[in-house]
């Protein structure tokens, strides 16, 4: 199909997602190279991230899930000691066609993932929100360190989906769970869904 590309792949222990900011350190020998083939002359600043099930080793294909996100390098540095410090931004969703040989890194034949339900469904935003600033009290009066100050949320219903799920901290089960869905207006409620399984076990710890 003339959407199917090749490209670099890292599996993490977390699921990237569009419109998000990911800082990376990059230390094992292999990423490393991934970086510097992404930033030569040849690269075009972008790899792909798809989540692996913890307690597997990286390299095991069995553990890596099928849906990923493309990551675009906003700033790079490279450290005396070889090791990398990027700046990402999830750009576009995608869908693992084929995994392509590990050497001498990941590399995958994938294609974008667009949304294919109704762009603007009438997401409730401030429910979402209510449910954001609730996580986070309990998890303050849990003694656990919350930011600050959340920022404001965007205006755009799609963005502002994935904003909620990256300020939640949500683990990368429920992260990717959201990820996955191909409709904004059920994104939505898997969301709203995932923060209130969260809510309830934050406030079953609660003495």
């Amino acid at each position: 199909a003339m959407d199917v590309r090749e490209l670099p792949m890292f599996p993490l222990g977390s699921a990237l997602l569009p419109h998000v900011v990911m800082p990376l350190h990059i230390f094992e020998p292999r990423y490393r190279v991934l970086v510097h083939d992404i930033l030569g002359a040849d690269g075009d600043g972008e790899f792909g991230v798809v989540l692996i099930e913890r307690g597997h080793e990286v390299g095991g294909g069995e553990a890596r899930f099928t849906v990923g996100c493309v990551a675009r390098v906003l700033q790079a540095a490279e450290l005396d000691d070889g090791r990398w410090a990027l700046v990402t931004v999830g750009t576009e969703r995608i869908e693992i066609v084929e995994w392509l040989d590990d050497d001498p890194y990941p590399r995958a034949r994938v294609r974008a993932l667009p949304d294919t339900g109704d762009p603007d469904p009438g997401i409730d935003i401030d429910d979402l929100e209510d449910r954001l600033h609730r996580v986070w009290g309990l998890r303050s009066e849990l003694g656990e360190a919350a930011p600050e100050e959340l920022p404001a949320l965007p205006d755009d219903p799609e963005i502002a989906v994935w904003a909620v799920t990256a300020l939640s901290a949500l683990g990368p089960l429920d992260t990717y769970d959201v990820l996955v869905e191909r409709d904004l207006g059920r994104r939505a409620r898997v969301l709203a869904d995932r923060l209130d399984g969260t809510i309830d076990q934050l406030a079953f710890l609660l003495p």
